[in-house]
């Protein structure tokens, strides 16, 4: 395994109609449905990227934009934008394409961090991400960012060191009750 890779070798395109069965009661296609095939192209692009088998540590923000509908074509792209260790970020786009218009909706785009294990089930490290382009750098240092916050509000926010004084006038903007 070489010790430096490009994204472009985690590239991953998969394609599927939808179908009434992965509908919700509105007739919608379940966000339920698109996050498994999600995960399952994060896997796929993680596991191609690093060599090994690949397990979702965290998703990191999903916000559906757009509803899918019976019939379209879902698209899903997915490149590694970002590794550490042993861990890999995975960009996921989705977009959806009415087949008998050609019109294509981005639909959502969320970003998995994946985890190389070996056979043993023990983490093992991933080569490193050649950075090509402004956009590679770009999405590389979103990453980074995006890491970093996630750790930060996890510290922020742990119950033993939580100061409920310094939060309470927030709560006054939201439609909340306090009753302590």
């Amino acid at each position: 395994m070489s010790t430096f890779k490009h994204s472009s070798e985690s590239h991953i395109t998969i394609s599927e109609l939808m179908l009434p069965s992965h509908s919700n009661f509105s007739g919608k296609i379940h966000g339920g449905y698109i996050l498994s095939l999600m995960d399952q192209i994060a896997f796929a692009c993680a596991a191609k990227y690093s060599g090994y088998y690949a397990v979702t540590a965290s998703v990191d923000k999903v916000d559906f934009l757009q509803p899918v509908e019976v019939g379209e074509l879902v698209t899903m792209k997915a490149a590694v934008n970002f590794v550490g260790r042993s861990s890999m970020v995975v960009g996921i786009r989705v977009e959806a394409e009415n087949i008998k218009t050609g019109e294509i909706k981005h639909c959502n785009s969320s970003f998995f961090t994946m985890v190389a294990k070996n056979d043993d089930g023990r983490t093992v490290a991933v080569p490193g991400l050649f950075l090509n382009s402004k956009e590679d750098i770009r999405r590389f240092v979103r990453s980074a960012y995006r890491q970093q916050q996630g750790k930060e509000r996890r510290s922020q926010f742990k119950s033993a060191t939580f100061k409920i004084e310094e939060h309470l006038e927030l709560l006054n903007s939201y439609n909340v009750k306090v009753n302590l």
